[in-house]
């Protein structure tokens, strides 16, 4: 009986396979620590906004003659802090992007073998993904991520602080007339302050499409999960 040979130039060498998957692992340990390192930045944004509004309600409260504009510019640092960590988490997601796509195409499917990987072109879009990295999440969706997760509640604490300041704390009987800055009349303060949170709302429980990488929240929700 004769027995059909195979061409072992055609079958991939032990060492050529043991590169790869010595290359792959390396890789994710390097992208491991990027995803460390910008979560870290991540927290160090969120600690410096909550040090800075302790300072802020601590000082304010701690005399009624303490002005109250000192939470609305509070609210300004808070703000700015929300767009720094918003751009922050556009770079953190390009890397845990990638850790999940080693995650799911590799490691899954070494471990269940009987499972096929996500998607065939998985290695051309991590390829294409090293050599030009891009950033996957809009600006628009990272800031509302963020602010629904973090800066929602941090805002709120401020805003609630300001109108107790202006009422409950304060000896005018008009809190209009005591939300007034020097030259800017109350009632403008007032509106400038409800249209920054009704727009900062806005955006960011506006329904869009997701394009942030899945999270473990996701397998939850029955036909709605995405990679």
């Amino acid at each position: 009986m004769a027995v059909e040979r195979v061409d072992d130039g055609d079958r991939p060498s032990e060492e050529s396979v043991g590169d790869v998957s010595s290359g792959l692992t390396a890789l994710y340990r390097g992208e491991m620590d990027r995803v460390t390192t910008w979560r870290g930045r991540l927290d160090k944004t969120t600690n410096w906004t909550v040090t800075i509004i302790a300072a802020v309600l601590t000082w304010v409260f701690s005399s009624p003659d303490n002005p109250h504009y000192l939470l609305l510019v509070g609210m300004i640092t808070v703000m700015t802090f929300h767009l720094v960590e918003t751009r922050r988490y556009q770079r953190y997601d390009v890397w845990r992007a990638r850790v999940r796509l080693l995650e799911r195409n590799v490691f899954a499917a070494s471990i269940d073998p009987e499972n096929r990987a996500d998607h065939d072109d998985w290695a051309l879009e991590l390829g294409t993904d090293l050599r030009r990295p891009s950033i996957k999440m809009p600006f628009v969706e990272a800031y509302a991520r963020r602010y629904r997760r973090v800066y929602l509640p941090l805002q709120t604490v401020l805003l609630v602080a300001w109108i107790v300041r202006l009422t409950v704390f304060s000896t005018d009987q008009d809190p209009f007339g005591t939300a007034g800055i020097v030259g800017v009349p109350g009632e403008v303060v007032v509106a400038v302050v409800g249209v920054s949170y009704a727009v900062a709302a806005a955006v960011a429980f506006w329904p869009r499409e997701r394009q942030a990488t899945g999270e473990m929240y996701d397998r939850d929700k029955e036909g709605d999960w995405k990679p």
